[in-house]
């Protein structure tokens, strides 16, 4: 075989390869389009994972506690944060013990709305449809548990049978958005307290009364929960 016959043959070669290598680039490429298409669609077909579901003392709609508990705290977040969904599974049930179902703290959980994404809004007006039925709290729980989920209206409604809800009322109540006002309402008053990121914590309280307010960014452990609350009752002198 000739020198340039030798050529000939490694150039055929080498485009038969780089055929190969182009071909097998687009097929994967296709691949990964399709599941990018399908995954969503399975998602939204799963089952929601199920939550061992807690009770909340004194639970009325999206607040817990003693209204009249020397302390407040306003919890600002969002369905789609990872730190908000630690605090809720996590550290939230341990609050819960030591200084809400003892009195000294009253909770209130608002919403940044879609801050993070669309999604959130979806699932903070679902949850407030779940408070009609004194549920807010478990659809709360839920929908943590489930963040990884695409949220969307089939997901909502499947919570809402989980927890036994009514589906005539709170498919009404989701379609017609009532209470979208509110949860845009939420994220405008945390923007006006200055809230930046979430989760986000106002404490309140009154000394002689004069009421102050403490200011705590991001997912406090327990322990910075106890610091601050045990100043704030040194403060009232409790």
């Amino acid at each position: 075989m000739s020198k340039r016959q030798e050529m000939r043959d490694k150039r055929r070669k080498q485009q038969q390869t780089q055929r190969i290598v182009i071909g097998s680039i687009v097929l994967l490429g296709a691949l990964l389009v399709s599941l990018a298409l399908i995954l969503p669609s399975l998602n939204q077909d799963a089952a929601p994972l199920a939550v061992d579901l807690k009770e909340r003392p004194q639970a009325d709609f999206n607040r817990m506690g003693d209204p009249n508990a020397p302390i407040t705290i306003t919890e600002f977040s969002d369905y789609k944060c990872s730190h908000c969904a630690s605090f809720a599974l996590e550290t939230e049930p341990l609050l819960v013990e030591e200084y809400i179902k003892t009195g000294k703290v009253y909770f209130v959980y608002r919403s940044m709305g879609g801050w993070i994404n669309p999604e959130s809004l979806l699932a903070i007006e679902a949850s407030y449809c779940a408070g009609d039925e004194n549920k807010f709290w478990e659809f709360h729980d839920l929908v943590f548990m489930n963040q990884a989920s695409t949220f969307n209206n089939s997901l909502m409604k499947a919570f809402a049978e989980q927890l036994g809800l009514n589906e005539s009322n709170f498919n009404s109540c989701l379609s017609a958005g009532k209470y979208k006002e509110l949860s845009n309402q939420d994220a405008a008053d945390g923007t006006a307290l200055g809230v930046q990121g979430t989760p986000t914590f106002i404490l309140t309280y009154k000394v002689n009364g004069e009421e102050r307010q403490r200011v705590l960014p991001g997912n406090y452990p327990l322990s910075g929960f106890q610091q601050e609350i045990e100043a704030a009752l040194d403060e009232m002198g409790l």
